[in-house]
């Protein structure tokens, strides 16, 4: 082990990171599968008895909770490539019930509800779980499940869905924008009869991927990507073979690591086409980001500047980079102002960077972050997926070393994290909780 033996490490009983700070980041990082993606094309094998072949999956452990559940409704699930990259999902199922106990564990389990409805007939699936990181309502799931002739009871915290004939086509308006609700109703609509209009729809570049893989699969969706989004139910779907996106967040996380660290990073397969409010801010800060190909170029050797963000539904700032951000702008001259919009309950990484010496007042939604000129390492516990990475990149300039706990929320989105960040210089570590 390179640390000094710190007794921080008596302190957890999990596997948790060990970061000493103080090297910038320089060399090639290739980004992964989407994770937001990937969940939803899972569910969407459920479209149809063909198989449906996935590549570029993330190997994360919400694929391997995605996977569990599909296989408990007994759908056939292989792994093509041996090394979990390339998957092929199809056939029957068993079993129409979603468990508490699997999906309990991620909200995107919920996914499962649009797709079983429309080619079974009935769905019997638990309330999701997930990062507690607010209230996150799936009555617009349920709304717009409903236009469609969905019958939607709630029963001893289950969803209870059934329909005794096909499901019909028709008008859902979302008072809302919501990313799962247009994704669940999209797949639905798929095989319902006649035309489905979604209004307002999310618009996010994960719902374009869906609706690519599920149109390669024989179903006729236009305008995915718009606020308005037309599907002409078709009897069935058919099997297909696409490739995940790359995912935009991972891409926007490890940008802000290059930057932190005042480093030098190229992201393989990085697109700034999915990234305009995160690139922008970037640049704001003095932060230099091009494109060539399909890498994205991230420097930093200047002073940065200080910046405001309001997190907003796609095309605007992603909640999914706030925390990021936050570290970042930790340690950037002069007062920024961050106001979370989506979440009420994700500023809960505050006070484990105030632990590392940021200067950070929270009044409401908005987080006022007052820069400093270095953080000192200490140890700290992630709250949520976002947040975790959030720590990482402030113990990458900490002084010292920080230990970071509960590292089980960054292992369900971000795959071979001290992998990739090791190989461009940064100092981290992993202890297993069986090696303590």
């Amino acid at each position: 082990m390179w640390c000094d033996g710190a007794a921080n490490v008596k302190l957890f009983m999990g596997d948790h990171f060990i970061i000493r700070g103080g090297y910038p980041l320089r060399g090639e990082i290739v980004i992964g599968g989407a994770k937001n993606s990937a969940l939803k094309l899972l569910a969407a094998g459920l479209l149809t008895s063909e198989q449906l072949v996935l590549s570029n999956v993330p190997r994360i452990d919400d694929i391997t909770t995605m996977i569990a559940l599909l296989r408990y409704l007994g759908f056939n699930v292989a792994d093509v490539s041996g090394d979990g990259s390339v998957l092929s999902v199809g056939g029957e199922i068993t079993n129409t019930e979603a468990p508490y106990d699997i999906v309990s564990k991620m909200r995107a389990s919920v996914l499962v509800l649009g797709p079983l409805l429309a080619r079974y007939h009935k769905a019997r699936v638990s309330l999701p779980g997930g990062c507690a990181i607010g209230t996150r309502p799936i009555t617009l799931h349920l709304k717009g499940l409903e236009a469609l002739g969905g019958n939607i009871t709630l029963e001893n915290g289950y969803i209870c869905a059934s329909t005794t004939r096909r499901l019909k086509g028709g008008n859902v308006v979302f008072p809302l924008v919501s990313v799962g609700a247009t994704e669940n109703v999209m797949m639905a609509a798929t095989l319902a009869e006649g035309r489905t209009t979604i209004v307002n729809a999310a618009c996010e570049p994960e719902i374009v991927d869906l609706a690519n893989c599920l149109n390669k699969m024989g179903a006729k969706i236009s305008g995915a990507g718009e606020k308005i989004i037309i599907i002409d139910g078709v009897e069935a779907l058919h099997g297909t073979h696409h490739q995940i996106m790359s995912d935009r967040i991972e891409c926007g996380t490890y940008a802000c690591a290059a930057a932190i660290t005042r480093g030098d990073l190229r992201l393989i397969n990085g697109n700034i086409d999915h990234l305009g409010a995160v690139v922008r801010t970037l640049r704001e800060c003095g932060i230099d980001v091009s494109q060539t190909d399909n890498v994205m170029h991230v420097q930093c050797q200047k002073t940065l500047r200080s910046t405001k963000i309001v997190t907003e539904p796609y095309p605007g700032f992603p909640t999914d980079m706030q925390a990021q951000f936050m570290a970042l702008l930790s340690v950037v001259e002069g007062t920024s102002e961050i106001t979370e919009t989506v979440f009420e309950n994700r500023f809960m990484h505050v006070p484990e960077l105030i632990r590392l010496g940021a200067h950070i007042d929270v009044q409401g939604s908005l987080a006022t972050v007052h820069g400093v000129r270095h953080l000192t390492g200490a140890p700290v516990r992630a709250t949520d997926l976002r947040a975790s990475f959030s720590l990482i990149l402030a113990g990458l300039v900490a002084r010292g070393e920080t230990v970071l706990d509960n590292v089980y929320h960054l292992d369900r989105g971000y795959e071979a994290v001290e992998r990739k960040l090791s190989a461009c210089g940064a100092k981290i570590e992993r202890v297993q909780k069986n090696k303590i």
